[in-house]
């Protein structure tokens, strides 16, 4: 069963988790949330 993972922010911090995430199955990448300039 895969860790559900939610990304809050998606600056420095944010991208280097969902890069390690990416391809690894125990891990589940099931949200992204962040601000941007409208």
């Amino acid at each position: 069963m895969a860790v559900k993972i939610g990304i809050n922010g998606f600056g420095r911090i944010g991208r280097l988790v969902l890069r390690a995430g990416e391809g690894r199955p125990e891990i589940e990448i099931v949200a992204i949330n962040d601000l941007v300039d409208a």
